[in-house]
């Protein structure tokens, strides 16, 4: 029997042979698919990118549905059955954000042109058309560009309106799905987003939507809604948040979860209620990338 291990963060964007693991004793999680799979030789190696959890779970559905194939990577960027790596190392250019994390963006290849287009806490490096203008130029000089994004590039992450810029500009795109932070970074510390006993539904908003007047988000719909609620971006605006939820009736004492740099050695976790969230933001000083829960299956955290 073959036997594994997930692979440490820093070494899961280069490719890794499963012989080095043989033998060792760790074992990703007790999954009989995944066991009978590898015990079968139907892996013979794999790719480990993003959280362990998550690579154990779509290596499982993948060989459920019997997909064979060499090289697997599993990854909170690409939860698809492609070679990230090989796309990435055939990059001429590579236009980055903060998000994937140093380790990531320090394993990129050095033969690339690496530029900054990053946005963190309001700052940002370059306006988002001035993004999509360089994301043109590279690509029309001829360059093989690479667009990384942190989570899912079409999840509050302006892939869609880049995509649409580059066929207007007539340049052939291809979007490679992740597993978008509002679903990954809970699930990483225990609390799932839907749940049987707790919530059938899951609503996902961006924060800067709290500050704008005519907001597109509708409020009282929300505030009444019985499922949770998943939001990005909102450290900044985390009173207007809990002001409007609860004005429009929301129950003051309905929990929340503040989940910081998810899947960092800096990662932290802090629960509360709605009422006592702009507080507890003062007290704790919240400091983006951060993830918000709202509902009752953050009574599931246990720390």
């Amino acid at each position: 029997m073959m036997k594994y291990q997930s692979i440490p963060l820093a070494e899961r964007l280069r490719p890794t042979s499963l012989d080095q693991y043989i033998g060792q004793e760790h074992l990703v999680g007790e999954n009989a698919v995944l066991r009978r799979a590898i015990e079968s030789g139907r892996i013979h190696s794999m790719i480990f990118w993003g959280p362990p959890g998550v690579g154990k779970t779509t290596l499982a559905s993948i060989i459920s549905k019997q997909v064979k194939r060499q090289f697997y990577v599993l990854s909170a960027v690409s939860s698809g059955v492609k070679e990230v790596r090989e796309v990435i190392d055939k990059a001429d250019v590579i236009l980055y954000d903060q998000l994937p994390g140093e380790e990531i963006l320090s394993s990129l290849p050095a033969k690339a042109e690496k530029i900054d287009v990053g946005k963190w806490g309001g700052h940002h490096t370059m306006p988002q058309e001035e993004i999509e203008s360089l994301m043109v130029r590279l690509a029309s000089a001829g360059k093989n560009v690479v667009r990384l994004k942190g989570g899912d590039p079409f999840v509050f992450g302006r892939g869609g309106e880049e995509m649409e810029t580059l066929r207007a500009a007539g340049i052939p795109v291809e979007a490679v799905p992740g597993i978008t932070s509002g679903i990954a970074v809970p699930e990483s510390v225990g609390i799932p987003v839907t749940h049987r006993d707790f919530a059938s539904s899951v609503t996902f908003i961006t924060g800067h939507e709290s500050e704008k007047e005519e907001s597109a988000i509708d409020w009282a719909w929300l505030a009444q809604s019985p499922g949770t609620i998943v939001i990005y971006m909102g450290v900044k605006n985390i009173p207007q948040i809990s002001t409007r939820l609860i004005e429009n009736g929301m129950d003051s004492l309905t929990k929340v979860a503040v989940i910081e740099n998810g899947f960092r050695e800096n990662q932290r976790v802090t629960c509360t209620t709605l009422e006592e969230l702009p507080a507890k933001a003062e007290e704790v000083g919240f400091k983006a990338p951060a993830i918000i829960v709202i509902g009752e299956v953050v009574s599931l955290y246990r720390g």
